[in-house]
């Protein structure tokens, strides 16, 4: 069966490497999974926050 040169490489890859599908998990964890949001602390931060002027260097408001 055809195998291109890239599915080699990432077979051979995979092989030489077990722990890099351990790896990445643990770095897809750290970026992209989030802990769940609290929604009362985030309607607290969005209460304290200072609307800000649509352009900030002209103080004539």
């Amino acid at each position: 069966m055809y195998q291109s040169d890239i599915t080699q490489f990432l077979n051979k890859l995979k092989a030489d490497r077990p722990q890099l599908e351990d790896e990445q998990r643990k770095g897809r964890s750290l970026l992209w999974d989030k802990q769940p949001i609290d929604l009362e602390e985030r309607a607290d931060q969005q209460a304290s926050r200072i609307a800000q002027t649509p352009y900030s260097y002209y103080q004539n408001f």
